[in-house]
């Protein structure tokens, strides 16, 4: 199968790629670039996909011919990066996606892959939110996400065949780092600084899925018969995966040697939701997870250690995805719509 993922320049992407290429799958990468200045480590992948440098508003039908699948990655991604330019966010993340889609169809590509997020669950109480619950985004990014999903569900059809993947947020290691994710953030933090200081109570809910395991579930799908993820949504993770956010500052705390915790008392964060994952593992053939939050944060200490991270390093712009874009603007290296001068 000849595979196509856009965002493969991207900290899930640099993981995934050669994930599918040592699967025996031709790949290519397609990716505009913007945080390829960060590469944290070596993780001993020696094949990578062929690449494609190529703003995602950019492709073209010629871009297409060829391919069997599109696994589509490549977006502006988390929620404070969509608070820098809301118009801009859903101009790449809904437009481009559901332009790309549409291209895909036309010049017939029967797999689409779109990774989504569990975010689009938003602000809810303890009950577990399923594939099946109501959407409740809180952000322009999440809201983009619940867009496409429905415009592209739109288009399923005899020929072309959508699947949505709502990842738990995601966290593990990946040489295209990110520091603006939950357990890497906190993971950062213990090792720079040896506490873990949180100014909230911690309360709010999130379920968590390591980065392998998101790869894992792609690859699952691309291989799954097409009745089983024709125009379906699958919640990628594990229920036993949903913690608190203090409860997983505290397994980074126990990974990290010495680190204290500390926590505050406000609140704030309105995005809390848990999340059934009983559907990926009980439909999607030969799924299931195999890391844990605890796997994901002796990890980091790991390679922390080995390349002896410092403070400069984690605050890098190139591993915190607003910082990166705001430093590309302000150094006019990109124009306001995001183009590469």
């Amino acid at each position: 199968m000849k595979v196509l993922i856009t965002g493969t320049d991207g900290y899930i992407g640099s993981v995934l790629g050669p994930y599918l290429v040592n699967k025996g799958y031709e790949v290519t990468g397609l990716d505009t670039g913007f945080y390829r200045s960060g590469w944290l480590y070596n993780n001993g992948e020696i094949v990578y996909p062929s690449y494609i440098h190529k703003d995602l508003r950019n492709i073209t039908e010629n871009d297409l011919e060829g391919f069997d699948a599109v696994v589509h990655l490549a977006e502006l991604s988390n929620d404070p990066l969509g608070k820098l330019n809301p118009e801009i966010t859903f101009k790449i993340n809904h437009q481009g996606s559901v332009s790309l889609a549409k291209l895909c169809k036309k010049v017939g590509i029967d797999r689409f892959v779109y990774a989504s997020s569990c975010s689009v669950y938003g602000e809810g109480n303890d009950n577990y939110k399923t594939e099946a619950s109501e959407v409740n985004p809180q952000t322009a990014y999440a809201e983009c996400k619940t867009r496409v999903e429905s415009d592209v569900s739109q288009l399923a059809d005899e020929n072309f065949s959508p699947t949505f993947m709502r990842n738990a947020t995601a966290y593990g290691p990946s040489p295209r780092m990110r520091f603006d994710i939950v357990l890497n953030n906190l993971s950062g933090l213990a090792w720079t600084t040896g506490i873990i200081e949180m100014i909230s109570d911690g309360m709010p809910w999130r379920p968590l899925v390591h980065i392998k395991d998101i790869s894992k579930a792609f690859g699952c799908v691309l291989e799954a018969p097409r009745e089983v993820v024709h125009n379906q949504k699958f919640n990628v993770g594990d229920t036993e995966e949903n913690f608190r956010v203090r409860e997983i500052a505290e397994i980074v705390g126990e990974a990290f040697p010495g680190c204290k915790t500390t926590f505050g008392s406000s609140g704030g964060d309105n995005r809390s939701y848990r999340v059934s994952f009983d559907k990926i593992n009980s439909e999607l053939p030969g799924f299931a997870c195999e890391y844990t939050a605890e796997d994901g944060a002796r990890e980091l200490y790991e390679i922390f250690k080995k390349i002896d991270m410092n403070e400069e390093v984690f605050n890098a712009n190139a591993y915190t995805r607003l910082k990166q874009l705001k430093y590309l603007l302000e150094t006019n290296q990109v124009t306001d719509e995001l183009y590469w001068v």
